[in-house]
């Protein structure tokens, strides 16, 4: 009989997920923590409320939903879940009600604890993680319900052989519970995921086809003016003085679309083999003295010999537009450096400044075209690098603090193939 009751308890448990997946997904409240906390605390009433009884004990799931919404709902949603797991406890009463109080406490610390490490971790960490942070609250439960009989009630309950079945048939259901929930709640996170990459693409697809029509339509009178330009400086006295500063505008347009047509298509023309360190190094050399001359000190940190194959140059180039940014937005006597680090089959350059830092909202507008936190910035450059990295099968992740500065982290495969490369 009990195992009929917990999978009704599994049915009650999988239903935020589901409803979540199948109702709320694509609508702004599903990615409320508040709606969420709802969701998991209704499942964690209607558990206890449904609750087996058998030998002395009430057997039933509520925390796998209070743990879950933790994780993946966040701190409020946790909070919520509790709240309604604490008041339901309270109405139904009992001898033992302290006892559900303490250990709801001490049951729920450890996920809280580990919360901002969970998000840290890979998607199939996150799965074990789930499973082993669930057996925590039964842990505690068990903990507490042999010290009340040990201490205080030695008559509550009888330790025979079936309170051994039922206690293993419990853990066994509950981490099935634990596997299933966790593995639904990471495929919506996946999904959530390609979606963005796949609307993403579509953007910087359209953007890379316009920016190539345009560019290419401009570059060819410009060519044209700059060339006649040039001839007519040798002859024309009057007019001298002007014509530096025509060219040097002349000059700017054409390194924008310049910028413009490597957006639409980054050519990698001259691919060759070569030692990161050497490479990172050079950038520090490169922009130390324009760090220095903005009052910023520019460091460097090599935990790799790392060596790649690609295209030296249009790797350094997008690797000096993310360096110049973050000096940039560093104020006077602050920092920025620079780590060479490997992870697995893949090499980091991770560039740390203290600058002021970006807000949520600007952080995912990082690499849009015309967004920039510069007052004249154009978003152009943070553009041209995240696709010349993205061309070399890497990728560029952005994490930032208001007030406490920005990280970039460019990730490049180790093992890169000529082929891959969009040559």
């Amino acid at each position: 009989m009990i195992v009929e009751k917990l999978l009704l308890h599994v049915l009650i448990v999988l239903a935020p997920v589901l409803s979540y997946s199948l109702l709320f997904e694509n609508r702004k409240i599903g990615k409320s923590p508040y709606f969420l906390g709802l969701l998991y605390g209704a499942s964690a009433s209607l558990c206890m409320y449904f609750a087996y009884y058998d030998a002395g004990l009430y057997w039933d799931l509520r925390y796998v939903p209070v743990v879950l919404s933790i994780f993946y709902g966040g701190p409020i949603s946790g909070i919520i879940t509790i709240t309604a797991l604490m008041i339901t406890r309270t109405a139904m009463g009992g001898e033992t009600l302290f006892l559900a109080y303490i250990s709801a406490v001490v049951a729920c610390a450890v996920p809280y604890i580990i919360y901002k490490y969970f998000w840290k971790s890979a998607p199939k960490k996150r799965i074990y993680l789930s499973i082993i942070i669930g057996s925590w609250p039964a842990f505690v439960q068990l903990i507490i319900l042999l010290s009340y009989l040990t201490f205080i009630n030695k008559d509550f309950i009888q330790l025979d052989q079936d309170l051994f079945i039922y206690m293993t048939v419990f853990g066994l259901i509950q981490m099935v519970t634990f596997v299933f929930t966790a593995i639904l709640n990471e495929s919506v996170i996946e999904r959530n995921l390609m979606k963005d990459e796949i609307r993403r693409s579509e953007k910087q697809h359209t953007l890379g086809e316009l920016a190539a029509s345009i560019a290419h339509e401009v570059r060819n009178p410009l060519t044209v003016v700059k060339g006649f330009l040039q001839l007519m400086a040798g002859e024309d006295e009057r007019h001298k003085h002007y014509y530096p500063l025509i060219l040097s505008e002349l000059g700017r347009a054409e390194n924008i679309i310049s910028d413009y047509l490597n957006f639409a298509k980054p050519e990698f023309k001259k691919i060759e083999t070569f030692p990161l360190p050497l490479l990172v190094m050079e950038l520090s050399i490169l922009l130390n003295p324009y760090a220095l001359k903005e009052g910023i000190s520019l460091t460097h940190s090599i935990e790799s010999d790392a060596v790649i194959t690609t295209d030296r140059n249009q790797l350094k180039q997008a690797l000096i537009n993310i360096l110049k940014n973050a000096v940039e937005a560093t104020p006077k006597e602050g920092r920025v450096s620079i780590k060479l680090m490997e992870d697995g089959d893949h090499v980091k350059i991770i560039i740390r400044d203290t600058g002021k830092g970006m807000t949520k909202e600007q952080l995912s507008r990082v690499g849009s075209l015309f967004f920039s936190t510069k007052e004249q910035g154009m978003g152009l450059g943070t553009m041209v690098s995240t696709r010349i990295i993205e061309s070399m099968g890497g990728r560029v992740d952005y994490t930032s603090k208001v007030g406490k500065g920005t990280k970039v982290s460019v990730t490049l495969p180790l093992n890169m193939m000529l082929d891959e490369l969009q040559v």
